[in-house]
């Protein structure tokens, strides 16, 4: 396995600090939120894109890619009726993908439940419409530069369009470039009451990322989640992607969520025949 971590969790450390400690930790991989280099990807000159690439190849952390990408915009969205707003998302991702090409990065993970939430009067056909016109319009782009943009299904806590690992597939053939895809995370999964080794078999031919963490918001290892068997089916479906921890209650510390984490699934590895 391919372990990485995401690094909005180092809230406030220098991201010197991060690489050096994710990588002692023993992760070989770094997620980005982009909202925590700059207000917006082209506030980020090629010289410090460079000297981000470098620092974290010092530690030999490899910059897989970005996440939480629409956080802390204004005025983007994937599904309103603005066309308008609908463009500035378009443009903004083809910006994001630059970064990540940039960075040394290879996927874009999105999830922005604000930024696609059902606007009233908006059903889900003309939503789903709507988005893949987005996607479909920055794909071209994104995909030049080496980088896949992945559809993350989110629980109807967070929002009411794409819950599902199926809705995500649908939205995948709409767009229908190979670069579009899937990605899978065990906290959102959880949501869909299906048992989730099930859900890694049923979509392998679209899914390009994973992310772990659990339901109490706490990385694998830290809630009642039981991975041994999303571990075995990883393994059935010869997964060789990344297993990127992100979590969203940083109470416990971010060294120590890190730590526990990595410990844990290294355990895991041992016990299913992975290590």
């Amino acid at each position: 396995m391919k372990y990485a971590i995401c690094q909005e969790l180092f809230e406030d450390w220098s991201w010197e600090d991060q690489c050096k400690t994710i990588a002692e930790v023993g992760y070989t991989g770094i997620e980005v939120a982009p909202f925590t280099l700059a207000p917006r990807p082209r506030d980020i000159i090629p010289d410090q894109r460079k000297e981000l690439r470098e620092i974290a190849k010092r530690y030999g952390l490899e910059i897989i890619g970005l996440h939480w990408l629409l956080a802390k915009t204004e005025g983007l969205h994937i599904t309103a009726n603005d066309e308008a707003a609908r463009q500035r998302a378009t443009d903004y991702l083809i910006e994001l993908g630059h970064l990540c090409g940039d960075l040394g990065g290879t996927v874009m993970v999105f999830g922005s439940p604000f930024q696609r939430n059902l606007e009233e009067g908006v059903s889900t056909e003309q939503a789903m419409e709507r988005a893949a016109e987005v996607f479909r319009k920055a794909m071209p782009e994104i995909g030049s530069r080496g980088v896949s943009l992945l559809i993350e299904p989110l629980t109807t806590k967070e929002t009411n369009f794409i819950n599902t690992c199926q809705q995500g597939a649908d939205l995948i053939s709409m767009v229908d470039h190979p670069q579009f895809m899937l990605h899978q995370d065990v906290k959102a999964m959880l949501g869909e009451g299906t048992p989730l080794p099930e859900l890694i078999h049923d979509f392998a031919s679209v899914m390009k990322h994973f992310h772990v963490n659990d339901s109490n918001l706490l990385g694998p290892g830290m809630g009642e989640t039981e991975y041994e068997t999303i571990f075995a089916a990883l393994k059935d479906i010869n997964y060789d992607g990344w297993v990127s921890v992100e979590v969203f209650d940083y109470k416990p510390g971010a060294e120590h969520i890190a730590r526990v984490s990595l410990e844990y699934m290294r355990e895991i590895e041992r016990k299913v025949g992975l290590a």
